[in-house]
C-alpha cells in the first residue's frame, strides 16, 4: 500500500473513531438539557437516535475522506432501502405500529401490562417490539403489530385499584349479618382504603350458596398484599361466628307427595342389610 493510499485509510479511522466519542459526548449533553422533559422510554429513544445519526454523519465523512462519493452512497442506500423494504413488510409493520406506541402511550417502561395471557412489566418499548419480563422472571418479546391489534390491560396506570372478592353463604345465613362481618373485616385491615368506600352486591341465588360480591379499595403497592389477606380473614372471622360457606351438594326432590327415598345399609361384618 502506497502513502497516497495509506494516508486517507488513517484519516479515515482517526474520523470514525472521533465520531464514537463525539457522538457519545454530544448525546450524553442533549440529553442532560432536555431530558427532564422526557419520560424514560423517549429518553432511551432519542439517545438512539441522536447517537445512530450522529455516527452515520461521520461514517460517511470517512466515507468520503476514502474517495467514496456521497452521489454513489446515496444511490445504493435507496436501492438497499426499497430492497430490504419487499423482503421485510413484516418489519415495516411493525415499526409503523412502534411509532404509534410511542405517540398513544398506551404505558410506559416500568408499567404492568397484560397482554393476551401474558402479565409482566415493561423493560422496552423498541421500534420493533415490546419487551417485558413476567413474573416469574421470563423474557418476553411482543412484536409491536401484535401490540396494536391486541387488547392490552395497564394495570399500573391508575393510582387505586379494586379487588372484587366473590363470597358464597349457605341459604339459611342472615345476608345482612354477613355483611356487616365483611365490613368488619374492611375495617380492621390496614390495606384497605375507607374512600371509596367497601362495596357488597347480591350477586344471585346459586345452586349452593347465596352468591356475593365484596368489593375493596386498595393502592396499587398494596393489591397484591390484600389479596392475599383479605381471603385469610374473611375465612377466619366467618369460621369465629359459624357463617357456613357451603360445598356444592345436590338435593333430589320430585314434589311434595313422594316418600322419601329409601336408603340400605350394609352391615359388611355381618352380612346383614338393615333398612
Amino acid at each position: 500500500m502506497d502513502l497516497s493510499t495509506f494516508v486517507p485509510v488513517v484519516r479515515a479511522l482517526i474520523i470514525l473513531v472521533a465520531g464514537y466519542f463525539i457522538a457519545r459526548l454530544l448525546t450524553a449533553s442533549i440529553l442532560r438539557l432536555v431530558g427532564k422533559h422526557l419520560t424514560r422510554q423517549h429518553q432511551v429513544l432519542c439517545r438512539r437516535i441522536l447517537f445512530y445519526g450522529l455516527l452515520v454523519v461521520f461514517l460517511v465523512s470517512a466515507l468520503h475522506e476514502m474517495g467514496f462519493k456521497l452521489s454513489v452512497l446515496l444511490g445504493a442506500a435507496g436501492i438497499l432501502s426499497v430492497a430490504i423494504g419487499f423482503a421485510s413488510q413484516t418489519s415495516a409493520s411493525n415499526l409503523i405500529s412502534g411509532l404509534f406506541l410511542l405517540t398513544e402511550r398506551p404505558f410506559v417502561v416500568s408499567d404492568v401490562i397484560k397482554v393476551g395471557t401474558t402479565t409482566g412489566e415493561v423493560l422496552a418499548i423498541d421500534l420493533l417490539s415490546t419487551k417485558l419480563r413476567t413474573f416469574d422472571n421470563l423474557y418476553v418479546r411482543i412484536p409491536n403489530e401484535t401490540m396494536l391489534k391486541s387488547e392490552v390491560t395497564t394495570l399500573t396506570r391508575f393510582p387505586i385499584r379494586r379487588l372484587d372478592v366473590p363470597v358464597g353463604v349457605a341459604y339459611r345465613e342472615d345476608t345482612e349479618k354477613v355483611k356487616k362481618l365483611l365490613l368488619e373485616v374492611a375495617g380492621k385491615n390496614p390495606l384497605c382504603l375507607d374512600e371509596p368506600a367497601p362495596l357488597f352486591i347480591f350477586l344471585g341465588f346459586g345452586d349452593s350458596a347465596q352468591n356475593l360480591q365484596f368489593s375493596v379499595w386498595a393502592k396499587r403497592e398494596n393489591f397484591l398484599a390484600l389479596r392475599n389477606s383479605i381471603h385469610y380473614e374473611i375465612k377466619q372471622v366467618f369460621d369465629q361466628h359459624g357463617v357456613e360457606i357451603p360445598f356444592p351438594h345436590l338435593s333430589l326432590y320430585a314434589g311434595s307427595e313422594t316418600k322419601p327415598l329409601p336408603i340400605h345399609v350394609v352391615n359388611q361384618d355381618q352380612g346383614k342389610e338393615t333398612e
